[in-house]
Formats: structure tokens, sequence, C-alpha cells
């Protein structure tokens, strides 16, 4: 069966079976045969995601759900999100080239412990690496109902604002910024390959819940985040109104 899903990928970001097969490095024949729905190696499917900027679970859904390797993707976990190496955040950071994607309702921790975060993010952006920023809507219903749940009398909603004037900083054409009101089930920061899930418990800050390290393999954990991150995407609003009243 012929993978349109790459066929598509290939139109969007310009190339054709000649120059995808030169940026891969294979022949050209190899290229068509991915077309006509051979699955590469994982070594090379990895290779032309990154050229393609698509997720290797789009381009092969495939060939990423061997649950045989799904505990090969967790490098780590801590019980608590303030136990995560303080260094790690940056150095996943200081590693992206083509991904850097966050969903929180605000993740303040990040622009206010990392003094280096949001210059590293400019920077990353302007080398080419996609970056998209996924912050809590302070006029939705979530945002609301979890500010009642902690008992912290607006301080959710506060907290958004007090991230959004850190993001704001950054240039509107590199950074991309939406705001959801989705149901937070876990914060998710993906860096390329990597990812850090921070799980949320129902009336526990997200500071004092657990988190996952995974990088991603042949198994599904990643691939499963990943999905979740996209429908939320698809959901959520710029936040350009927002980011013009600061």
């Amino acid at each position: 069966m012929a993978n349109e899903r790459l066929r598509r990928a290939m139109h969007r970001a310009g190339l054709d079976i000649a120059s995808l097969a030169d940026a891969s490095e294979v022949s050209t024949k190899t290229v068509e045969r991915w077309l006509s729905g051979k699955v590469p190696y994982p070594r090379t499917r990895y290779r032309v995601a990154a050229v393609l900027q698509e997720d290797e679970s789009y381009l092969w859904p495939e060939a990423v759900n061997g649950s045989s390797l799904a505990g090969a993707e967790m490098v780590a976990t801590y019980p608590r999100r303030s136990d995560v190496p303080r260094h790690l955040w940056m150095e996943l950071l200081r590693n992206s080239e083509r991904d850097i994607d966050l969903l929180a309702f605000a993740g303040l921790f990040l622009t206010e412990e990392h003094p280096d975060w949001l210059p590293t993010l400019a920077e990353k952006a302007r080398a080419g690496a996609r970056v998209r920023i996924l912050l809590g809507d302070p006029t939705g219903t979530q945002l609301a109902a979890r500010d009642r749940e902690y008992r912290i009398g607006g301080g959710v909603s506060g907290r958004v604002g007090s991230v959004l004037n850190h993001y704001g900083r950054l240039a509107p054409d590199t950074v991309q910024i939406r705001l959801h009101d989705t149901p937070l089930y876990n914060s998710i920061y993906r860096f390329d390959d990597e990812m850090i899930v921070n799980v949320h418990a129902y009336g526990v800050l997200a500071a004092f819940t657990p988190v996952l390290h995974l990088r991603r393999t042949d198994g599904s954990y990643f691939s499963t985040y990943v999905e979740s991150y996209e429908r939320v995407w698809a959901s959520a609003r710029p936040a350009d109104d927002a980011l013009e009243s600061r």
C-alpha cells in the first residue's frame, strides 16, 4: 500500500525523491520503495523523520507499536517533579535541534528557575527548530477548575499571566504559542526524541507528582504522548490577543 503520509510530508517540506534520497543518504530507488509501502530500518526512519520534521509515528505508524521495546523508552522515573535533576531541563533543551514542544497550564518553573531557558529557546528557534508552547487559557473553564481543585484563589491564572509575560518576549515569527482549554492529565515537555512527562494527580500540585523521562525507540509510550500533544495543539487558539494585552 502506498505511503501517502510520506508523500504529503515530502510535498510540505518541498522535497522530491532525489532530494530526500540525498538528505537521507540513500538511493532514489530506496525512497521509491518507501513511497510504495516499504518501511525503513529504525535508524533510517529517525533520519527521514528529522529531515521532514515529522514524527516517525505519523510517517510509519505500523512500525512503532512493538510492545517488546516499549520498556526501553523509559529512561528514568522520579516520584516528584522537584526530584528531576535541575541540569536535565537545560541539557535536553540545548541538545534539541528539531522539535521543542511544551504543554502545561503554566510551567512557570522553567522560566523562573533557569535563567538561560528563554535565550536558549529563542536561539533554537532561530536555528530552525520548531518551537510550540501550549499554556492554559485564562478565559477557559479548565483553568478555573484546576484553581478550585488546588484551592489557591486564582493562583493558577496568575501563573499563566506571569509565564505569558516571559514568553511574550520571544519573536512571534519563530515561536508558536497557543492557549488550550482541555483537561490536563499530564504536562508534556518534548525535546526531539526525548520527553519529560509530569503525571498529574487530583488535588496535588504538579511539582509534587511523578515524572517520566522517555526516549523514543520503537515502543509506544513516546508516540502516545506525541498524539496527545497534537490533539491539544489542534484544539487550542493562538495566544496573540493575550500577548498583546501584556
